[in-house]
């Protein structure tokens, strides 16, 4: 419930703070006076646009705030948990509107994107418009009614979820479809290349020692001459060889170290080179006893070189990466298998997920024209009520054709009327006068708010076309609504005024080149007042005292 409004520097109010209560409370003031004022301040505190100009003239910004007591509201507890903001007994919205266009959204003193205003908004207040009737002629709107009177949300949900997953993995078949007409030109040249690659398997790092490999057969006759070569240089000369000079040196240092043992360091030196010159020749000696030369080798591996090097030319791709070459087109031709696999797959999901949309959408159908056959009765009642007496509501439930579904389900809701006897059920629009399509809107909008969950209700000139007797029937109907729920009514009726459990007063102030718009709320006396001024304008006599007394709902 909508504790506290409090209003400063916006549009023509200074400042303006509302103490607000359960039951149905009025609004009335002279033409101009800017009684929506309020209800558009409120609505910018719960997320909708913004304008700059709606910054009061001389200030620097705007500042809206909104108090509510949600201790008995489980759904706005729930959201403001999952939001983590905090969610104490009362909940605060906050809109801050600079003068150059800026906009700030709070809540309970966190601040929050408009997003979340809006979405939180919608739990705590429910505006009907004026122009609602203007709305209630589109089929979308229709619907969002019904749905609203038979409490669809959850149904809804499933509907949405059920839609969006058939949607996404409709959206999956498609793509995988209009990729598989691409693949068709590149599977049979991927085929042929990933055979041709297979044949020749060429393994990891195969190239690199292919290379080594022929190097060494193609040089075999000069490492075999080279080789034995420095082993004569190194040890197997019978004249002269380096291990026989240097055993020569080292025995001549062996005597001059027992001179002077300084030369100690240098003889282990020579002893350690000799040791490694040693090793050096037998190792060099092993090579040469292994080294082979094999010509028919040497031919197998210039022809697997040779074949390397004309596929790595024919791919285009460096010989060293043409093994990754032949793994990655073998992963896209693995790929394509699977997506033709996944393709099969997908028709049998995608039949599944559209069953499983048509019967939750069927749910929903068959519950929305339960719902609507016992709307049908109570608008029905309502419009006779609101002197349309030969009035009749029927709204239809038709199951659209594919194209029509949607998140909303399968269902096309139109609402159809006849008002004359005799005369045809027939669309909404095509039917009612202005003043009976307000009486029509203003019925369905009592009587759906009812159900709605939301604990605020406003109606702003909702009554537009509306006089008399039916006047009279609106007021009470608001008024009862207004003993179960909070309801604000901004009118220019009496007769709807005087249903108010409390009333407030809108009155335009203008001095000094400075206009300002203030509520008072009216005590009874008060209300007799301007319930008389409603009935016969500024003249106030005993006779619209009497009626004003008359209109006055205690």
């Amino acid at each position: 419930m909508l504790l506290q409004l409090t209003i400063s520097n916006f549009a023509i109010v200074s400042f303006l703070e509302l103490d607000l209560r359960p039951g149905m409370t009025s609004i009335t003031g002279e033409t101009g006076a800017g009684k929506s004022i309020a209800i558009d301040a409120l609505a910018l505190a719960l997320g909708e646009r913004a304008d700059a100009d709606s910054v009061r003239p001389g200030a620097d910004k705007a500042d809206i705030s909104a108090r509510f007591r949600i201790d008995k509201l489980p759904r706005v507890k729930t959201w403001l948990s999952e939001q983590e903001l905090d969610e104490q007994g009362e909940c605060i919205l906050r809109r801050t509107l600079s003068r150059e266009g800026r906009s700030r959204g709070y809540i309970n003193g966190t601040p929050v994107p408009l997003s979340q205003l809006k979405a939180l908004g919608a739990l705590l207040i429910n505006i009907h418009g004026q122009h609602a009737h203007q709305a209630l002629q589109k089929s979308d709107y229709q619907r969002g009614l019904l749905d609203a009177y038979a409490g669809h949300h959850r149904l809804i949900e499933q509907v949405s979820r059920q839609y969006q997953q058939w949607r996404q993995l409709s959206n999956e078949r498609k793509q995988l479809q209009s990729e598989q007409a691409q693949w068709q030109a590149q599977r049979q040249l991927l085929e042929y290349q990933v055979a041709e690659l297979d044949e020749l398997a060429l393994a990891e790092d195969e190239f690199p020692t292919l290379e080594a490999e022929h190097k060494r057969l193609a040089n075999g006759a000069e490492l075999l001459n080279d080789c034995q070569l420095a082993l004569n240089v190194l040890a197997d000369s019978e004249e002269t060889n380096a291990l026989q000079l240097l055993r020569q040196g080292l025995k001549v240092l062996i005597e001059l170290n027992q001179m002077d043992n300084r030369l100690g360091p240098v003889q282990e030196m020579i002893e350690s080179s000799l040791i490694q010159l040693e090793e050096g020749h037998g190792e060099l000696s092993r090579y040469l006893d292994r080294l082979e030369l094999d010509p028919e080798r040497l031919h197998e591996v210039e022809a697997r070189l040779g074949k390397v090097m004309e596929l790595a030319r024919k791919h285009h791709v460096q010989p060293v990466a043409l093994h990754d070459f032949h793994q990655e087109i073998k992963i896209r031709l693995a790929e394509m298998d699977h997506n033709d696999s996944r393709l099969q797959e997908l028709d049998d999901e995608v039949e599944q997920s559209k069953a499983l949309f048509l019967q939750a959408a069927e749910r929903l159908s068959q519950s929305r024209q339960r719902y609507a056959q016992s709307l049908n009765q109570q608008i029905t009642q309502s419009l006779h009520q609101l002197s349309m007496e030969h009035g009749r509501l029927e709204i239809t439930v038709t199951a659209d054709n594919g194209a029509g579904y949607s998140p909303l389900g399968i269902d096309r809701v139109e609402f159809l009327v006849s008002t004359n006897p005799g005369q045809p059920m027939s669309p909404l629009a095509k039917v009612a006068s202005g003043g009976e399509l307000s009486r029509i809107s203003l019925a369905i909008q009592v009587i759906t708010a009812q159900k709605v969950e939301t604990p605020t209700l406003i109606f702003d000139e909702v009554d537009v076309g509306v006089s008399g007797p039916t006047a009279a029937v609106v007021g009470k109907l608001l008024r009862q609504l207004g003993d179960s729920t909070q309801v604000l009514v901004i009118t220019h009726l009496p007769q709807v005024a005087g249903n108010g459990h409390q009333h407030y007063f809108v009155s335009k102030d203008s001095a000094d080149n400075d206009t300002q718009t203030r509520m008072q709320k009216l005590d009874e006396q008060s209300r007799l007042q301007e319930l008389a001024r409603l009935l016969g304008g500024n003249k106030i006599t005993s006779n619209t005292l009497a009626n004003a007394r008359e209109l006055l709902v205690s």
